[in-house]
């Protein structure tokens, strides 16, 4: 395996965890979102991470990356509120709003930042052991 194996796979998990971040945002922005029915309430939105295998046959990398392959919004219902004043109340005065749960976004959100974090240091490591080859021979 090269550096360049390293940085491929490190920056593909930043990349991975950015968009997760993403994703996690527009949560967080979406929590109190109201809407006139279940059906048109925001749903909270996951991405979907799989390992990607680089090479075949006697090249085969043991290691691999990771990809965002789908953005997938959660199955959990709407949060329907009575609030029979509210400009979107359905018929029984009820409003529906988001599923997000803060509370699970946040733990995502902390664990999102500490895999960067830590993407970031396999790649401050292997660059610091290159620079511990080129001091090789001074």
């Amino acid at each position: 395996m090269s550096f360049a194996n390293i940085y491929d796979i490190a920056g593909s998990s930043m990349a991975a965890q950015t968009t997760r971040l993403n994703t996690i945002a527009s949560n967080l922005a979406n929590v109190d979102s109201a809407a006139a029915s279940a059906e048109e309430a925001y749903k909270s939105i996951k991405p979907i991470f799989e390992a990607v295998y680089h090479g075949t046959g006697v090249d085969a990398n043991p290691a691999a990356s990771v990809a965002v392959t789908n953005l997938t919004t959660t199955l959990d219902n709407a949060d329907m509120r009575f609030e029979p004043n509210h400009p979107l109340a359905d018929a029984d005065g009820y409003v529906a709003y988001s599923n997000v749960d803060p509370i699970v976004e946040v733990a995502d959100m902390m664990s999102a930042t500490q895999n960067f974090e830590a993407s970031v240091n396999v790649m401050n490591r292997a660059r610091s052991m290159q620079q511990s080859l080129l001091n090789l021979g001074t």
